[in-house]
């Protein structure tokens, strides 16, 4: 579920209508550090929705214990590693929202955990994981923008729900606010889990943009048309104009190149009691004010 389908979300601002240029400002009320990071933890599961904070984890726990100690093996009557799956799942969760290679997870492994994974085995793992619905990466950009700029094809790793990545790293609502630089990366998990839930309400494709140059857009959500629009996600109020001016930088870079720029720049974020256009033309909108 959305923060919007379980009331999270006051939705006051629909992304159908911002795309379409039908925008109203709001004041969207104060901001709670404490409740995101809570929502994170809890995820979008229905039976999650009145258990205690402190009992949270249980159900995405028990989800996972179920994927690798039944449905795996269920998947093809083969018996697998359940140690080296845990292992790569947890290697998963201390990458969450990132771009990180196959070999970078092996390598991870080896550091964090002192244990060796085949490099084989790694992208074996990871295609089941996808195919029983425990992750589901944001697939690169690649639209046809008309433009020269070069774009990485890697995928930005996501499990389906974040609470999933806090369960196996054992992180709560008060070890995410201790760690703000993690809280950042689940965070923007959540966000485009949602995101992608409008964008498919409202037939579209959603993806992440990377060039070689290193410039990045979180999240690009693109129509049949080509049309496509770009947002940047962040946790705290303080990080909208940086965000702002990469998305203007990264839009007008791809404008003198005689490249199709977004038809609409936006700052998803956290910490902000408000919806608004900004003088620059970017918008700024409230996670928990969002709707499809």
């Amino acid at each position: 579920m959305s923060l919007y389908e379980s009331k999270d979300s006051s939705g006051l601002v629909s992304l159908k209508d911002m795309m379409e240029g039908s925008f109203t400002p709001h004041m969207t009320g104060d901001a709670d550090l404490r409740k995101l990071m809570q929502l994170i933890v809890r995820g979008g599961w229905p039976g999650n929705l009145d258990t205690p904070d402190s009992q949270a984890h249980l159900l995405p726990t028990q989800y996972i214990d179920a994927v690798v100690d039944d449905d795996i093996f269920r998947l093809d009557g083969i018996k697998r590693d359940s140690r080296k799956l845990r292992l790569l799942l947890r290697s998963l969760a201390r990458n969450e929202s990132t771009t990180v290679t196959n070999k970078t997870l092996k390598k991870d492994i080896k550091e964090i955990d002192d244990d060796d994974i085949n490099i084989d085995t790694v992208t074996e793992y990871l295609d089941i994981f996808k195919r029983l619905f425990l992750t589901d990466n944001l697939p690169p950009f690649a639209s046809k923008i008309r433009s020269s700029v070069r774009l990485k094809q890697s995928e930005k790793r996501h499990f389906v729900d974040p609470s999933l990545a806090c369960a196996l790293l054992g992180a709560n609502a008060e070890r995410l606010i201790g760690d703000l630089e993690t809280a950042e990366f689940m965070f923007e998990a959540l966000c485009e889990r949602d995101l992608r839930i409008y964008a498919e309400a409202n037939g579209l494709e959603i993806f992440h943009y990377q060039d070689y140059k290193n410039k990045k857009i979180d999240t690009v959500l693109e129509a049949p048309n080509g049309h496509w629009y770009a947002f940047e996600i962040k946790l705290g109020a303080n990080q909208i104009d940086e965000a702002a001016k990469n998305l203007i930088e990264i839009s007008r870079s791809i404008e003198a190149d005689n490249g199709r720029p977004p038809k609409l720049l936006g700052v998803v974020c956290g910490l902000s009691n408000a919806a608004y256009r900004r003088d620059d033309g970017v918008y700024v909108v409230p996670i928990t004010a969002l709707r499809s």
